[in-house]
C-alpha cells in the first residue's frame, strides 16, 4: 500500500504539473514495481478519474475558453475509449508496449519543434475535426493506459495552432472524458483492479494540488523544456524494460 501511496503522488504531481492523466508514467514505475502491462494499464486509467477530474476544476478559473472546446473532444474520446477493452483483450502485451514508445517519440519530436506560446486560431477548428481527433485519442489512450494528453498535446500545439499550457490543461480536461471511458471498458471486460486504483487515486490528489499551483509559475519556455525531459525520461526507461 505505501508503494502505490508514493506512486500516488508522484503521478499526482506530474498529472497537475504537465496536463496529463499520469499514465505515462505510472505505467513504467508499476511495471518496474513486477506488474504485467494491462494490470498497469488498469490501475493507471483509474488514477486518471481522480486526478483528471480535480486537476481540471483546478485549472477551471484560468483556462475557461479552452475548456470549451475540450467538451468537443472529450465526447469523442469519450466514444473511443469505450472500444479499448476489446483492443486490451486481443492485443498483446508487448505489442502496447511498443505503440506507448512510438506514441513517446512522436510526442517529444512535435514537442521540440514547437515554440512554446502561440496564438490559437479560433476559425481554423470546428466540432467535427475535434470530434475526431479525440475519439482516435481516446481509443489509443485507453488501450495503452494513458490518459491522452500525451497524443493530444501535440496535435494541440502542432496543427491546432494551442499555446502550450493551454493544451496541456486541455490535455487533462479530456482525460475526464477517455478515462471514465475506459474504466467503463476495462470494467465490462474483467481488467479492471479496484483496489489499487483506488489507493493510487486518493493519493494522487494530493501531487496534483502542488503540480497545478506550480505549474502556473513557470514561464512557458521553463515549461517545454521540463515536458521535453518528462517525456525523454519515461521513453528512456520504456526501452529499457523491453530490452
Amino acid at each position: 500500500m505505501y508503494e502505490l501511496a508514493a506512486f500516488g503522488i508522484v503521478t499526482g504531481f506530474i498529472s497537475g504539473f504537465f496536463g496529463v492523466g499520469g499514465g505515462m508514467i505510472l505505467v513504467p514505475m508499476l511495471l518496474l514495481s513486477g506488474y504485467i502491462m494491462k494490470e498497469a494499464v488498469a490501475i493507471s486509467i483509474m488514477q486518471m478519474v481522480f486526478s483528471s477530474i480535480y486537476g481540471s476544476f483546478l485549472n477551471s478559473k484560468k483556462f475557461t475558453n479552452v475548456l470549451k472546446d475540450g467538451i468537443i473532444i472529450g465526447i469523442g474520446g469519450f466514444a473511443g475509449g469505450l472500444q479499448s477493452g476489446y483492443i486490451v483483450t486481443n492485443v498483446s502485451n508487448e505489442t502496447l508496449q511498443y505503440i506507448f514508445i512510438l506514441i513517446l517519440f512522436y510526442s517529444i519530436i512535435k514537442i521540440f519543434i514547437t515554440p512554446a506560446e502561440q496564438t490559437c486560431d479560433k476559425k481554423s477548428k470546428n466540432k467535427l475535426t475535434l470530434f475526431i481527433i479525440g475519439f482516435f485519442t481516446g481509443l489509443i489512450a485507453m488501450s495503452i493506459g494513458v490518459g491522452g494528453s500525451v497524443i493530444l498535446t501535440p496535435i494541440l500545439i502542432g496543427f491546432l495552432k494551442y499555446d502550450l499550457k493551454a493544451a496541456t490543461a486541455l490535455g487533462l480536461f479530456f482525460v475526464i472524458f477517455s478515462s471514465i471511458a475506459g474504466f467503463t471498458s476495462l470494467s465490462l471486460s474483467g481488467h479492471m483492479l479496484y483496489t489499487q486504483g483506488v489507493i493510487v487515486g486518493i493519493f494522487s490528489l494530493i501531487g496534483v494540488y502542488f503540480g497545478i499551483m506550480i505549474k502556473h509559475k513557470v514561464q512557458s519556455n521553463s515549461y517545454k523544456k521540463y515536458l521535453l525531459i518528462l517525456n525523454t525520461l519515461i521513453l528512456i526507461t520504456m526501452i529499457i524494460k523491453i530490452l
